[in-house]
């Protein structure tokens, strides 16, 4: 299987694929592995062994992060449209010319193996295409009773094996030069870092980006660009050594000091200050953006939810100024969305734009990594402790498992066929009486074995 894309390697590792050799040093000591990488047909390059292995660690984590959200076994189609799911578009089946289509995690290993595959990363409200109306010679092996189509699909030039401005594939054959690409979280297209109109920032409380694009469709963003946005950053020019200078650097630094003199922003280093349950000041503590707001949040809080525009969080800052210049991509720190006004008016804003799902921090790409190295570590901790068991143990828990659960499906059937609902003094009773026949068994001396 071949598969291109953005996040299929790194920007160390595209580096590598733009190397015109790599040789052995001959002055490797200590067992130290040296290599020498002549990179763009010129220059020389040594890497060391430990700084490759350092680097495929990274890129295992990071594919890890990509991929444990999303199911590897089963076609998410049933799920309906997911919040957000890794997904690949096959060039084999549905070739640049044709109907865009997506596919997710599990039918890219089982309906597609061996086909040219265009990585696209994670994106949001998507459902499985595999084998509907879209696919002319090809039926999903996972789930076959697909809809002609998957009308709330939304596409882009991403599923064509395109990305950024210039539209143009990765790896690019044509333009050895090389460049970081970082996804828009509105667009959800990725962008070369010589076309966002702004130079990258390198912090790591940066964690959201907003291309020039999608700032001008949802323009109040704007606005809060001035006071929760890290200042635009830009270079002067080649020759001048990349010298980099902060843009309105003290009209905007000013501001954010002064928005953190009075509470409005949380202080460099501190979490958010937004309500938070215990839960949520644990997260932010982790480095993690926390879920859903609250449902009082949601629907605006006692000074959001009273008259259209009273209390809006948008108007005070389009009173305080300064303006900042609309051009280029926007870096937003981890708790910008928190900060966003949630008053009737601005959440008609964010709809008409668009961009209502500014309003759910667990939207984000963030988020979703982290539900899947939680999931993830999860399940190691159960293999882990499977793996101490000896064989007949656990022949015996996969037999007690399997019986419990098809018994429990049996069970609920019987609730759904009288159309009855189920309570929890229900659930505790079948599991009463499972636990009574597993002693029944063990006293008569049925044991599962090998």
């Amino acid at each position: 299987m071949q598969v291109y894309g953005p996040m299929n390697c790194s920007v160390k590792t595209r580096l590598w694929r733009c190397a015109g050799a790599v040789q052995v040093s001959p002055d490797a000591d200590k067992g130290t592995l040296i290599l020498m990488m002549a990179v763009n047909g010129g220059d020389e390059r040594t890497v060391s062994l430990v700084e490759v292995l350092e680097e495929d660690e990274e890129l295992e984590n990071e594919a890890a992060a990509v991929l444990d959200g999303s199911d590897p076994e089963n076609c998410s189609y049933p799920q309906g449209y997911v919040k957000r799911q890794a997904l690949y578009a096959c060039n084999t089946c549905t070739p640049i010319g044709a109907e865009p289509a997506g596919i997710c995690l599990a039918c890219s290993y089982k309906c597609h193996d061996g086909h040219d595959l265009f990585e696209l990363y994670t994106k949001r409200n998507f459902r499985c295409d595999c084998g509907n109306g879209k696919f002319i010679e090809s039926k999903c092996k996972l789930y076959p009773g697909k809809d002609g189509l998957n009308t709330n699909n939304k596409y882009n030039h991403n599923f064509n094996g395109l990305y950024c401005t210039c539209k143009r594939p990765y790896p690019d054959s044509e333009d050895q030069i090389l460049d970081e690409m970082i996804q828009c979280i509105i667009c959800e297209d990725w962008l070369h870092s010589k076309h966002l109109g702004c130079a990258m920032e390198e912090c790591v409380e940066l964690q959201e980006m907003v291309c020039e694009s999608c700032m001008n469709k949802a323009p109040f963003l704007w606005t809060y660009a001035s006071h929760l946005a890290a200042p635009p950053v830009t270079k002067l020019s080649p020759c001048e050594a990349e010298v980099e200078v902060n843009v309105e650097e003290n009209t905007e630094e000013n501001s954010l000091k002064e928005e953190e003199e009075h509470g409005d922003l949380p202080k460099k280093g501190e979490p958010s200050a937004s309500p938070s349950s215990p839960d949520d000041d644990k997260a932010a503590a982790d480095g993690q953006t926390s879920g859903k707001r609250t449902h009082g949040q949601m629907e605006g809080s006692a000074s959001e939810g009273g008259p259209e525009g009273a209390g809006c969080r948008l108007r005070e800052l389009e009173g305080k100024g300064p303006v900042r210049a609309r051009e280029g991509a926007v870096f937003w720190p981890y708790f910008w969305r928190s900060k966003l006004c949630t008053c009737v008016s601005c959440k008609r804003a964010y709809v008409a734009a668009g961009v209502p799902f500014l309003l759910d921090e667990s939207d984000t790409v963030l988020a979703y990594e982290n539900r899947g190295k939680a999931q993830q570590e999860e399940e190691d901790l159960l293999m882990s402790a499977l793996n101490r068991l000896d064989h007949v143990q656990q022949l015996e828990i996969i037999y007690e498992y399997n019986d419990m659960k098809t018994e429990l499906k049996d069970y609920l059937q019987r609730f759904a066929e009288e159309g009855r609902a189920v309570s929890p003094e229900d659930i505790r009773g079948f599991f009463e009486e499972l636990r009574a026949r597993k002693r029944r068994r063990m006293d008569g001396g049925q044991f599962y074995c090998s």
